[in-house]
């Protein structure tokens, strides 16, 4: 009687992430041939002849959760014969199915093992900035690793776990161990995404408040408004245009906003166009402006009180003493005559310096 040994996994669905199926990865012969089968047939709902098996019983049972997997022999009844062997050959439903060869499965295990272990090279591949505490909007950066993920098809939830310890920073890698320890890292990558919004979402008004009152104080003009374009994304991406553009514009000078056409934006690179030609004619107004005030310096304690330092003092590198003159100890006509004389005018000092402290 012949048989074949076919390898079971739980994986996900490939057009629902979160509906695990039970898959057939491999067929291998009494031989120990090895042989592939394709994505698309992989899904046990199109081997009909198997799920009427009643080996197909003791496979679900054994096969909890996602990624676990067991190789099962099974004897070939006549259907299953004309569907999976053809002459010797092996095949599903007349497709036949591709050897795979020693050194192709050694080279491929290698290939991944190298790209897991190089972090360098891999998170390079990520066009997607670190999480961290002080991520703005936990929900829409996991949006954005999900996305990445897709692209660089890493669609088991195993490996999206473990691609994103490479992207936490500072107390959110305590968090991951927390996870590991709690539901293993074999667990539903759901379950990852909830508790990671749940830990870091910040629900108050702060980065919002942060975002829109942003203002540009000095330095690059342009710098300033690539920084608050990444505030404003960060708190909603789905944000329009114009709004985006308005709350840019309005964090700068008037003297700056007034120069801009606001009908001519239509996007927030012709702003940002605007702003960098307007570089220059800000420099040289903050310039002329600082020489029109000039650069006098007013002391803050005369502004303030109204008294009237000790020059003397001033003189010999002492500010803030508001004693008179004549009695300053650093006066040549002020000679101390006596101890008595020297540590009534010490005192004296002492004691004016902290009323105007108090003061």
């Amino acid at each position: 009687m012949e048989k074949l040994q076919f390898e079971f996994i739980v994986k996900a669905k490939p057009d629902d992430n979160k509906t695990n199926i039970y898959a057939i990865t491999t067929i291998t012969d009494t031989q120990g041939q090895t042989y592939i089968m394709p994505r698309e047939y992989q899904s046990v709902q199109l081997h009909k002849e198997i799920m009427k098996h009643e080996i197909f019983d003791k496979i679900k049972k054994s096969l909890q959760k996602r990624h676990d997997k067991r190789q099962v022999w099974i004897t070939l009844t006549k259907d299953m014969k004309s569907t999976y062997l053809d002459d010797g050959n092996i095949q599903f439903d007349g497709y036949l199915l591709e050897k795979l060869e020693p050194s192709q499965e050694s080279s491929s295990t290698e290939s991944l093992s190298k790209k897991i272990g190089n972090k360098t090279k891999l998170l390079a591949e990520f066009s997607i900035q670190k999480f961290s505490r002080n991520t703005t909007n936990v929900q829409q950066w996991l949006d954005t690793y999900e996305s990445e993920c897709a692209r660089l098809q890493i669609d088991t939830d195993l490996r999206k776990i473990e691609m994103l310890r490479l992207l936490l920073e500072d107390t959110c890698l305590d968090w991951y161990t927390s996870m590991i320890i709690k539901y293993t890292i074999d667990s539903e990558w759901s379950v990852w995404k909830k508790s990671l919004c749940e830990a870091f979402a910040d629900k108050g008004w702060l980065p919002i408040r942060y975002a829109i009152n942003f203002k540009y104080i000095q330095g690059s003009m342009l710098e300033y408004a690539l920084k608050k374009e990444r505030l404003l994304l960060e708190t909603n991406k789905s944000i329009d245009k114009k709004t985006l553009i308005y709350l840019i514009a309005t964090g700068l000078p008037n003297f700056i906003m007034d120069k801009i056409d606001r009908e001519s934006l239509k996007e927030v690179n012709d702003l940002f166009n605007c702003i960098r030609g307007l570089e220059t004619f800000a420099r040289k107004y903050d310039t002329k402006k600082t020489q029109s005030t000039g650069n006098t310096y007013i002391k803050p304690e005369i502004k303030q009180t109204g008294k009237k330092s000790c020059k003397i003092c001033e003189n010999n590198g002492k500010f803030n003493r508001f004693h008179p003159e004549n009695v300053c100890w650093y006066s040549r006509n002020n000679k101390i005559t006596d101890k008595k004389s020297f540590n009534s005018n010490s005192i004296l000092e002492v004691e004016l310096n902290n009323e105007d402290q108090k003061n």
